[in-house]
């Protein structure tokens, strides 16, 4: 199996192309898809969390648990993990004896989103060979 690993490797060098660890290929000189994705807002619940607040100016804990049908565990792990990035600012308070939690997006927020757009418009069009 070794040796057919290296035999694509071979023709891959061969045509000047090299594969991206998203499985795409990027030829050679092409530098557009190098930097790797933003780990950190590419997870599914976290892109939810910024794209949602990305068009909202804030959002309850709870607002976002029922946007995303997601539990109050995931909610919590991934806004702490986005908040901790410098991504959210989080306030909390008290409604009467209920706790209240707001989420709201930061400057770096927005251009982490912003970026990651780019990024992923950019891998669609060469996908398609635009």
């Amino acid at each position: 199996m070794a040796k057919q690993s290296s035999s694509a490797a071979a023709r891959r060098a061969e045509r000047g192309a090299r594969a991206t660890p998203s499985g795409l290929r990027a030829h050679k000189g092409d530098e557009s898809m190098a930097p790797a994705l933003d780990k950190i807002i590419h997870e599914r619940i976290r892109l939810g969390i910024v794209s949602a607040l990305a068009v909202n100016e804030r959002l309850t804990f709870n607002e976002l648990k029922q946007l995303l049908h997601t539990s109050d565990g995931n909610v919590s792990v991934h806004a702490r993990k986005l908040e901790d990035a410098g991504y959210l600012a989080c306030t909390k308070s008290f409604d009467g004896r209920v706790p209240k939690t707001d989420y709201k997006l930061t400057v770096a927020g927005r251009k982490a989103l912003e970026r990651y757009l780019s990024h992923m418009e950019a891998l669609i069009l060469a996908t398609r060979g635009k």
